[in-house]
């Protein structure tokens, strides 16, 4: 089984951040983002790798930063190692199909997270308080639950330990009630993009995170991942009910397993057995082939 470790193997490229998925490096007047095999749940990156899925997740956010560049503009430059620098070459084997070449941007501190559906953590906090976020939610929801919009949910970014959720004010205390409010009308627009193109497929946006930075020349930037396995719920239309589980394309496989454990969802991870892992990739890589067959189709 392999399993994840923390050593950087790009040797001779400058690595500037690790997240609990992608890394970073400096090109100097360019990022490098190269996107593992990790895999995390509730924050915590488990021990075991999911062979391929960096691969996917790199194919979903080109696929959709391709498609949302008239909303607001993105940090991707190139997925093509024959455009890299000359100082990645020796890694091009490793960088191929999981990396990109980005802008340099300062990220914004916050997540903007956009639900249509009661799920997760809205779900938990609905059942204690009628709210998601500061958002009053009407009595008498279930589990699963469409809403009637969408609403704004949004998270401090945690390095360590776990995100948490925010309401639109503290949002504004962060980082500047103008920016949180053009940012809040962009995130519900990108959306409501991801909405109607998946419907076209069949798909539910159950909900999303988008996250965004500052440019070099100083303009909002949609960056990091955009509407992937990893930060999303994608629910197959046919079949769904509210209050029932619904099939899902992301990594709630995962969660559900790890949910059936008694572990209190701080390091270290349980093992994770080879089924869940097979299972879990086999939802990406079918959803984006859904995505990307439809497409050339079209």
């Amino acid at each position: 089984m392999q399993t994840n470790t923390e050593r950087n193997i790009f040797d001779d490229l400058k690595l500037i951040a690790k997240g609990k998925i992608r890394e970073i490096y400096d090109l100097e007047d360019k990022l490098l983002f190269y996107v593992s095999d990790r895999i995390s749940a509730f924050d915590v990156i488990m021990n075991e790798v999911v062979d391929g899925k960096g691969k996917v997740l790199n194919l979903f956010s080109e696929y959709w930063f391709e498609r949302t560049q008239n909303i607001i503009p993105n940090h991707f430059i190139s997925s093509d190692i024959e455009t890299y620098p000359e100082k990645c070459s020796k890694y091009s084997e490793q960088l191929v199909g999981r990396s990109m070449l980005v802008k340099k941007c300062k990220p914004l501190p916050v997540e903007f997270v956009v639900r249509g559906y009661i799920a997760g953590s809205g779900w938990k906090e609905y059942q204690n308080t009628g709210k998601i976020c500061g958002n009053i939610i009407p009595k008498g929801l279930e589990n699963y639950s469409k809403l009637d919009k969408p609403i704004f949910t949004p998270a401090t970014k945690a390095t360590d330990g776990h995100d948490e959720n925010i309401d639109f004010a503290s949002t504004c205390r962060i980082i500047g009630e103008d920016i949180a409010i053009k940012l809040r009308d962009i995130s519900f627009k990108l959306f409501d993009y991801g909405t109607k193109e998946l419907q076209k497929f069949g798909i539910i946006l159950a909900d999303t995170k988008f996250e965004f930075g500052v440019d070099q020349e100083g303009k909002l930037t949609l960056i990091d991942e955009v509407m992937t396995p990893d930060s999303s719920r994608f629910w197959n239309k046919d079949g769904y009910n509210a209050g029932q589980t619904p099939e899902n394309y992301d990594k709630q496989i995962l969660r559900d397993y790890l949910d059936s454990l008694d572990w209190n969802k701080t390091p270290p991870p349980p093992k994770l057995p080879q089924e869940i892992i097979h299972k879990t990739i086999a939802k990406y890589q079918e959803l984006y082939k859904l995505l990307s067959t439809k497409n050339t189709n079209n």
